[in-house]
């Protein structure tokens, strides 16, 4: 049962160790099973793309079948309301216009004989996991197509899996709208195969973006290496710090926004008012009963909700930063002037009428954010998640001249005479 946990109980530290320590992702299980996948996608192609998609997904696809037709782009629009795609249209323009401001520019300075420099340049294909099995996601295509095609990527290449054989419009749209390249009806372990790997339909990429399920998850930590990817995602988590100035049915309405996504949901509330608390208790009760999914809901808040009660504002800050949560709201007066206090979260919401859910769908910063506590030294995705640097180094005979002997003292520290021996033939 929920309830209420002050920083006097005996077991206040415990709980608090617990939420600093949740990264606790075991993949052990599905190991052998994504182990295998992967090997039958990488040996056989297409034959094993399609064999794995019909036995998951129960979709019996040829090659030919894998990709998604400009008429079934035609057909989507059809199906979504206009309202639908203006709001789509208006989030990925909110979108851009942040992601633009990320932009980063090749750059060189010229010293003494020397040229030193970077180059900035995109990626060239990548890869999008948008999950589509129990619920579809088009807020998820646009927070991962944007950025790269914002960076600048040419080929924006996106899976996700089609039950009974069709993708959900609304995604389809979406895809449209961001400027994917081309969409593939497959899903699970063996879409990211096919992406790192290639086959003859699925084009191999450079990096893999996205969520997906803990089979997705698992096949993206094992391709590290052959790709780059994002980030291994944990369960979605939201830190709310609260005061007295809060009202208890605006943040139980964002706890549960949290709750509703599935029962691994973190919701967490930290505030310095026992009153807040007891009344976001009984807010949270009568709302759930409100929501389609209150079975989700309740096991959620049944095993993961945490309403932490501490003596001081500032102990709540600490303790958020402690955490380190994807979503950290301050439901408090004056929230800008505790914003230099966050150090450690995913995306910061300020003050009574910045609900979560804005920043999840429309605002323009991105939505795929680091879990489990990564916050402390991860960032969410943008627009440097689909770009590379090279370093550029120019010296002239001069220069080389007259720094070669500080360079042969280093290498002969190492031992690399070979390397000393390639400075001193240039003298």
């Amino acid at each position: 049962m929920l309830k209420i946990i002050n920083h006097k109980d005996p077991g206040f530290a415990e709980v608090v160790d617990r939420l600093v320590n949740r990264s606790n992702l075991d993949l052990s299980e599905q190991d052998e099973t994504v182990r295998a996948i992967l090997a039958d996608v990488r040996a056989e192609g297409d034959s094993a793309l399609i064999r794995y998609t019909e036995k998951f997904d129960g979709n019996a696809f040829t090659a030919e079948g894998l990709a998604v037709t400009p008429a079934e782009i035609e057909a989507a629009y059809k199906a979504v309301s206009i309202e639908q795609t203006a709001a789509l249209k208006s989030a990925a323009e909110n979108i851009r216009a942040f992601h633009e401001r990320q932009m980063q520019s090749s750059w060189q300075y010229e010293e003494d004989g020397a040229l030193l420099g970077q180059l900035v340049r995109p990626l060239s294909t990548v890869g999008i996991y948008v999950p589509g099995g129990k619920a579809a996601y088009p807020s998820s295509v646009l927070m991962n197509a944007v950025p790269a095609r914002v960076a600048g990527v040419e080929r924006v290449v996106m899976v996700s899996p089609a039950p009974g054989g069709q993708m959900s419009p609304a995604v389809l749209v979406a895809a449209d709208i961001a400027g994917v390249s081309e969409i593939y009806k497959v899903g699970g372990a063996q879409a990211v195969a096919a992406l790192a790997f290639g086959t003859a339909t699925v084009p191999r990429v450079d990096k893999i973006v996205g969520p997906g399920n803990i089979f997705v998850a698992l096949a993206k930590r094992l391709v590290f290496g052959e790709v780059d990817i994002d980030m291994i995602a944990g369960p979605s988590e939201i830190l709310i710090v609260a005061d007295e100035s809060a009202r208890a049915d605006f943040v139980a309405a964002d706890l549960l926004s949290q709750a509703e996504h599935d029962e691994e949901a973190v919701p967490i509330l930290v505030t310095d008012s026992e009153t807040l608390a007891g009344e976001v208790l009984l807010e949270l009760e009568r709302q759930k009963d409100l929501l389609p999914r209150k079975t989700i809901i309740e096991a959620c808040l049944r095993n993961r909700c945490r309403l932490l009660v501490v003596e001081t504002l500032e102990a709540a800050v600490a303790l958020a930063n402690r955490v380190a949560p994807e979503h950290l709201e301050l439901a408090i007066r004056e929230p800008e002037r505790w914003l230099n206090q966050i150090y450690n979260a995913g995306a910061v919401f300020l003050g009574h009428y910045t609900p979560e859910a804005v920043g999840d769908y429309f605002a323009g910063p991105n939505h795929v954010l680091p879990t489990s506590g990564t916050a402390r030294f991860s960032s969410p995705l943008g627009v440097y998640d689909f770009i590379k640097k090279t370093s550029v180094i120019g010296y002239s005979q001069e220069k080389l001249r007259k720094i070669g002997g500080q360079v042969k003292i280093l290498a002969e520290m190492e031992h690399l005479q070979a390397h000393a021996q390639a400075v001193k033939l240039r003298e």
